[in-house]
């Protein structure tokens, strides 16, 4: 019986909370070829700029290739650079299995990307959700890994701890969705809780964050993202990732506090550590180009 009432509440709530969702062909058609990597049977969407060494660009939860736009023509100045839509992001097409959707999914997603473009070794680059799976990637795969660069970087097991049984009871989840966490306003809060000057935040980044979530499979990526899975998840041992780091982080982050950055930078075997004054969770919308001139020299000394 509770069953029933929650999903005729769902039903009741939906019909007048819902957002249009973009059909993929329809995103696939309105951009580029190039735009698309084929990873298997999955068309995996990148922008890509520059020649040199390679670096991989991979973005925080809920954002995108979008995030790096300030950035981007600068590293490719120097580099190869590839920025990719994770599996439930951007315009990458959302697979319906869940697995797709853990560290391991959005790893082979990650290198089979490299892989169909020749990538052998890259720098990674990876802000918030994309530091945790760059952590994930170096402890796994150090031979793909030529360095990396850790901006506002979650825990390589944030990925798994953010997952609820509340979000395995699909009605609700897709009413959650739906009816709250990808409107405008909802996206503008959660922008206004990482970026610590709120000036910045204008509608055209509003709506750049937020058209790139409204694409068809929506329920699937967030189900895939945030239900449990069985099974204990896999440690990551940060003082075994002999991997060349720089991990840069905004003092004024609320969503993961510097200290906690310091802490694990001090683990990692060879970690250099920078903060950015007056900074908040997403530094390359705040201060794109600091953090390029933080970046370069660090990557230039890595070589290629």
């Amino acid at each position: 019986m509770k069953t029933l009432l929650l999903l005729g509440l769902a039903a009741a709530l939906l019909s007048s909370a819902c957002i249009s969702l973009r059909p993929f062909d329809e995103i696939r058609r309105s951009l580029p070829e190039d735009r698309f990597v084929r990873v298997g049977d999955q068309l995996v969407h990148t922008e890509t700029a520059g020649e040199g060494p390679p670096v991989v660009l991979l973005h925080g939860f809920g954002g995108s290739t979008f995030s790096w736009r300030h950035i981007l023509p600068g590293l490719a100045a120097s580099f190869r650079v590839v920025a990719v839509d994770l599996n439930g992001f951007g315009y990458t097409q959302r697979p319906k299995d869940r697995e797709s959707y853990t560290r391991e999914g959005q790893e082979a997603l990650v290198l089979g990307v490299m892989d169909a473009l020749g990538i052998d070794r890259a720098h990674l680059v990876g802000h918030s959700y994309g530091g945790a799976l760059t952590l994930w990637i170096a402890s796994r795969h150090p031979e793909r890994v030529r360095s990396m660069v850790l901006v506002d970087s979650a825990a390589p097991s944030f990925p798994e701890d953010r997952r609820s049984g509340a979000a395995a009871f699909r009605p609700l989840a897709f009413l959650f969705l739906r009816g709250y966490a990808v409107r405008p306003a909802a996206i503008r809060k959660s922008l206004e809780r990482s970026i610590y000057d709120d000036s910045l935040i204008t509608p055209e980044m509003v709506r750049g964050y937020t058209e790139r979530l409204h694409v068809e499979g929506l329920a699937d990526a967030y189900q895939g993202l945030t239900a449990p899975r069985p099974g204990p998840a896999k440690r990551v041992e940060l003082e075994e990732i002999d991997v060349p780091a720089l991990v840069v982080w905004g003092t004024e982050d609320v969503l993961i506090p510097i200290e906690g950055g310091r802490r694990a930078a001090e683990r990692l075997p060879r970690a250099t550590f920078v903060a950015m004054e007056k900074v908040g969770h997403i530094p390359m919308e705040e201060r794109p180009g600091e953090l390029l001139e933080i970046m370069m020299p660090f990557l230039e000394r890595q070589g290629g």
